[in-house]
């Protein structure tokens, strides 16, 4: 029997320059977010196995020094030798697979047309605040306490700022993030300089942490 309904696009972003809907009010993504959400969760475990493989490797051997140990500096092994590696019991980047797994599946669910009560953004967003913190306090025992940096961590680090700061910018011009009328039309404006500041100031603590081994 032939389809007789009409397709239906996913609905836009709620007008930021409008009321927001009401809070019980399910909504979901446009395209661009939802890729921007796959493309976060991707790299997150893309670096969270990486990290993985080279730890059990470390595991069976202690001598094993990783790829991504170029120098003093920028040395991997350092960092997976770290008590910190391991804050709950087990190496941090286990707990980035599940993480960054989820993540994925939101963001596939978000270009299939799916749409999510106010409860779940709220999850989202809580989970992604835990990240942006937890990975704040690896930012800084690394660059003052361990003295060493992962590129892959690295890479973690901005797909959980980026994912925090746009999934909060969502949250607030669709409502379920409770805001003034002119706090959720400079979001919807400058929505973007956020992340990128927030990203800006990491990168220049940790230029200005071995400025002498950059420049010399």
């Amino acid at each position: 029997m032939p389809f007789h309904g009409t397709l239906q696009e996913p609905a836009p972003l709620t007008d930021s320059s409008g009321p927001p809907p009401p809070p019980s009010t399910a909504f979901g993504a446009g395209r661009g977010f939802a890729r921007l959400v796959v493309l976060t969760g991707a790299a997150g475990l893309l670096a969270s196995w990486v990290i993985t493989l080279d730890e059990f490797e470390l595991l069976r051997n202690p001598d094993f020094v990783p790829g991504c140990s170029l120098n003093p500096v920028i040395s991997c092994g350092t960092i997976m030798k770290s008590a910190q590696a391991s804050v709950f019991g087990f190496p941090n980047p286990m707990l980035g697979l599940v993480a960054y797994g989820i993540v994925c599946c939101v963001g596939m669910s978000l270009l299939g047309g799916g749409r999510f009560g106010r409860w779940y953004w709220l999850a989202l967003n809580a989970g992604a605040a835990f990240g942006v913190v937890f990975v704040g306090w690896l930012q800084f025992e690394s660059l003052y306490r361990i003295n060493a940096l992962c590129l892959w961590c690295c890479l973690a680090w901005v797909a959980t700022i980026v994912l925090f700061w746009r999934v909060t910018h969502l949250n607030v011009i669709n409502g379920a993030l409770p805001a003034p009328g002119w706090a959720r039309e400079l979001s919807a404006e400058f929505g973007w300089a956020v992340p990128v500041v927030h990203i800006g100031v990491v990168a220049m603590l940790i230029l200005t942490r071995w400025w002498d081994f950059w420049t010399r």
